[in-house]
């Protein structure tokens, strides 16, 4: 229903920008009709063309009949919606500072000069539909989001394929989803290969295959084959849902910069009012008042900082990046410190297999085969690693005569009447084998699996955690920054944390924590006066999430704790949108300042102008709209920020590549 909502409301937003335009070209048409009136139906008695060019620049009007009533019309047309957006602001005791404007409008329609009226109406309309086309433009990704969500669905039931509204379905459902259909929700594949684009969703640009046992997600796009998937969310719950009612929260939100101006509105409209009415008490010249509200308008001012939000959302949330709240972007240009947890931010989260350590007279593949032909059954991470690793050495596997895991230390089996164990240093030790003769200072740093048959030691597999392929460029890439405290924690071993922390260049390194402990660490990096971003998966790290000036949660697609826990998510694993976050909220507030010191120049010093008698009424107009065209584009360039950005993450080099030859089964 929600997404219905959001459909119909901008439906309803671009229909009624294009309503305005059709009747702005047509007060416009209007307009020079009535200004063409004037020579076409001018008494013999007319001035010069130049007086008539006089009239835009706060002549008399119209001198006859057809211009009048052209420009009357006119100004009916263009005025009204002008001044009763003006009414219904002061209705509601909002104030937008447009009532000046509308006295403008009113004052030139008063006094009979039609033509004026309609030309301050004409250019304030046509500057209120730039920054509206504008605005929606800059809110193209967050709508695509919208625009993709599916609308239907094939659900399959007792082998029958029927269509019916993805809005109906719910989890378990299973659905077939053909080449070029948008997945209609959040799901796991069950049979069925494809390529799937989901840029939408992790700003990857790149497609991903998927095959049975992979999650996929709703919205995303399915290129090349046909796949069977059980649903596991619907609707408002999917991935995509969430990120839609995020960004669109975050929107809505207000930084601080934009609750201080509202703070000086209160003043500044009898301000202005004054100095118009202290200008039109010496001069006796409407006009000029006139021009002096115009000006005053402070338009530029008050899209100074929307306009710049939006576009800096827009960016992030083509690359993935669910920024919560406009003012945690303010927040994150002025970070000085940075924590991460180790496991799933700096590190895979998946073991791997880098070093085989036999025993003399063991060949490496003899201490694979054993471990693969215990491990076959297992579903524990090492025993994926090492399966994994057994299958690229091209190793069979047979069926074993005896299986059994032992919680938390190891793996018994049988094969062939000779018993296989595999586990923890300390539990076959305490089964009277000695792994001290298989101690090795290439061992630190690595998590090791001791391998044993029939009571003799084969040796050690050697497994860690990878770190991320992109994850030391992102680290340099932060202290370019100016980022000189990054800080990683994790509650891993003190080798397995000085190895990782090594190859990321962090600053301060602790280990062996627990999940009070980082929140101490953060709150004492507080207490020394940092701005602390905290960056973690969003599973296990939230206390220290909650207590960092901002909180980042890694890899957040599909994931509900990570999207709710912390006020930034990461729909991608690639740590180098965190350095592009800051940028991005730098080049942000950048813009804010230039729109800011741009729209406060301007006012003052064509204000000054048009009390000296020298601004044209239609003139003004002009400059007003120039002044809201200038603010609006130059915030529309941070919509490509990002355009560049490397979006897949660099494959690892040599380092922790493994080869083992192929053999045949112990």
């Amino acid at each position: 229903m929600a997404h219905a909502n959001l459909k119909e409301q901008i439906s309803a937003e671009t229909g009624q920008a294009s309503a305005e335009i059709v009747v702005t070209l047509l007060g416009g048409v209007l307009l020079l009709a009535s200004l063409a009136a004037q020579y076409l139906f001018a008494p013999a008695q007319a001035p010069e063309p130049q007086a008539h060019h006089a009239e835009w620049a706060g002549g008399h009007g119209p001198s006859n009949f057809y211009a009048e009533a052209l420009a009357f019309v006119a100004a009916i047309l263009l005025g009204a919606p002008l001044v009763l957006g003006a009414w219904k602001e002061l209705v509601h005791g909002h104030s937008h500072m447009i009532e000046l404007v509308a006295l403008a409008f009113l004052a030139a329609f008063a006094t009979g000069e039609y033509l004026t009226a309609g030309a301050i109406a004409f250019f304030m309309i046509l500057a209120e539909l730039i920054e509206s086309r504008t605005a929606l433009g800059a809110r193209a990704t967050i709508e695509s989001l919208i625009r993709i969500t599916p609308t239907t669905a094939r659900r399959l039931e007792d082998g029958r394929e029927t269509a019916v509204d993805a809005k109906d379905l719910k989890a378990g459902d299973r659905v077939r989803v053909l080449p070029g259909d948008n997945i209609p929700g959040d799901g796991v594949v069950e049979t069925g290969f494809s390529t799937v684009n989901q840029a939408n969703i992790t700003g990857e640009s790149l497609p991903v295959d998927k095959q049975a046992g992979d999650e996929v997600f709703g919205g995303t796009i399915n290129l090349t084959g046909a796949l069977e998937i059980k649903v596991t969310k619907a609707g408002e719950d999917t991935t995509l849902g969430q990120v839609q009612q995020l960004i669109l929260q975050a929107e809505r939100t207000r930084i601080p910069i934009t609750r201080l101006m509202d703070r000086y509105a209160r003043w500044y409209t009898p301000t202005v009012l004054m100095l118009a009415g202290i200008v039109l008490f010496f001069t006796h010249n409407l006009k000029d008042a006139i021009s002096m509200l115009i000006i005053a308008t402070p338009c530029a001012l008050i899209l100074a900082v929307p306009t710049a939000m939006v576009a800096a959302l827009s960016a992030a949330a083509r690359l993935g990046i669910l920024i919560k709240k406009s003012s945690d972007l303010e927040v994150a240009r002025n970070l000085t410190a940075i924590v991460f947890d180790k496991t799933g931010t700096l590190t895979t989260g998946t073991l791997s297999v880098t070093r085989l350590q036999p025993a003399p007279g063991v060949d490496p593949a003899e201490l694979l085969a054993a471990a693969a032909l215990a491990e076959q059954h297992s579903r524990h991470p090492v025993a994926r690693a090492v399966l994994e690793v057994a299958q690229r050495a091209r190793i069979p596997l047979r069926e074993t005569e005896s299986f059994e895991e032992v919680s938390g230390r190891g793996v018994k089996a049988r094969f062939e009447g000779r018993e296989i164990l595999v586990g923890r240093a300390s539990w076959l030790k305490e089964l009277g084998l000695d792994t001290a003769a298989l101690d090795s200072p290439e061992a630190e740093g690595l998590s090791l699996l001791y391998v044993a048959r029939d009571g003799k030691l084969l040796g050690w597999i050697g497994m860690m955690d990878k770190t991320r392929p992109d994850a030391a460029q992102a680290m340099d890439r932060l202290r370019e920054l100016g980022l000189k405290n990054l800080v990683m924690v994790t509650g891993d071993r003190l080798s397995v944390a000085r190895r990782v922390a090594a190859e990321m260049h962090c600053t301060d390194l602790k280990a062996e924590v627990l999940p009070a402990e980082k929140l101490e660490l953060v709150d004492a990096l507080k207490k020394r006066g940092h701005v602390v971003a905290v960056v973690g998966d969003g599973v296990n790290d939230a206390p220290a999430l909650a207590a960092g000036s901002i909180s980042i949660a890694m890899g957040a697609a599909g994931s509900d704790v990570a999207i709710h826990s912390a006020s930034i998510a990461l729909m991608n694993d690639n740590l180098n949108r965190i350095p592009f976050l800051i940028h991005l909220s730098r080049r942000a507030s950048a813009v804010v300042r230039q729109n800011l010191i741009f729209g406060g120049l301007f006012i003052v010093t064509f204000f000054a102008i048009a009390a000296a008698g020298q601004l044209p009424v239609v003139v003004a107009a002009m400059l007003h709209a120039v002044a809201e065209a200038v603010v609006i584009f130059n915030s529309a360039r941070l919509v490509r920020e990002g355009e560049n950005l490397e979006t897949l993450a660099v494959q690892a080099g040599p380092r922790g590549d493994l080869t083992v030859p192929a053999a045949q089964p112990a």
